[in-house]
């Protein structure tokens, strides 16, 4: 058999396909081979950086008791005290804001993707991106105003929830909004086909197929409240103490890591590395949570 670097009957010499590794494009093409996983690394430098630096500084400060005891007051012996009440504020809060956010995310996406179309979806998905955008503290700020301020609630956890709410809002209405306009159409014509009505074809239908994207975007949205700290700090304050009602102010991890880092105390300082190891630890997971849903789905 005749290969392409041969001479062939007829005079004609076919080219070779191996490329020459010393050829302009073969060099262009290893050099931006390189620079792309330059860059790769120097996305997930950051990311090592937080995470060695936290380890190195919080697993050391890391003891059982720090889950089960309430946060010390200055001066007290080193390797006491905990952030056991911010863990429970912090789930509460989070619970809330989910309670809220995530039936009227849902709801929202719903009537934009089956039910709205023209200028009323353009308008609401652009609303939308920009509430996305709005900075957490904006939140917190307008919360304070409306809870807070007036004295309806006061600083209570039930004020935070509601802060963490407006920052989960959007976050659930785009995902799901997306998630479910990627449902093939094919499936609604054919719950159409066999009588089904819109409302029964989207609860029986499209959100079960859509529902692991959904549920990733619950989680996003989780991830990014946990660790919010502005909202809380208008909202909830800070609390000592063991959380006995929900209108009553509330402690939280985010918020401890903010009065304990800037603390002169020794006992403090450390009981703030292990509290922000542990809020990374509490979001990473969240985050491999829908990333593990997303392959499930696919």
């Amino acid at each position: 058999m005749t290969s392409f670097s041969e001479q062939p009957q007829g005079g004609f010499k076919k080219g070779s396909l191996n490329r020459s590794s010393t050829s302009p494009r073969t060099l262009f093409n290893n050099v931006m081979n390189g620079v792309i996983f330059v860059c790769g690394l120097l996305a997930l430098l950051p990311l090592l950086l937080v995470l060695s630096y936290l380890l190195i500084k919080g697993f050391g400060s890391l003891r059982p008791s720090l889950f089960t005891e309430l946060p010390p007051a200055a001066g007290r012996e080193f390797g006491t005290g905990g952030f056991g009440n911010a863990i429970i504020g912090t789930l509460i809060m989070v619970g809330i804001g989910a309670l809220i956010s995530v039936p009227i995310g849902v709801a929202a996406a719903v009537y934009l993707t089956e039910f709205s179309k023209g200028k009323t979806a353009r308008w609401i998905r652009f609303a939308t991106n920009v509430l996305s955008g709005v900075p957490s503290i904006i939140a917190g700020v307008v919360a304070y105003g409306l809870l807070v301020a007036t004295d309806i609630v006061g600083y209570s956890a039930i004020a935070g929830g509601v802060s963490l709410s407006i920052l989960m809002l959007p976050i659930i209405v785009r995902t799901t909004d997306e998630a479910l306009q990627l449902v093939s159409q094919d499936l609604r014509q054919a719950a159409v086909g066999v009588g089904a009505t819109n409302y029964q074809t989207v609860l029986q239908i499209v959100l079960p197929a859509a529902l692991p994207s959904i549920i990733t975007g619950v989680t996003l949205s989780i991830a990014r409240a946990a660790g919010e700290t502005a909202p809380l700090i208008f909202t909830t304050l800070f609390s000592i103490f063991w959380l006995r009602s929900l209108t009553e102010p509330t402690a939280s991890l985010a918020v401890l890591v903010y009065n304990f880092a800037t603390s002169f105390d020794q006992n403090q300082q450390s009981i703030a590395w292990a509290a922000s190891l542990v809020l990374v630890l509490l979001v990473l997971i969240a985050s491999i949570i829908a990333r593990f849903t997303t392959r499930s789905k696919s």
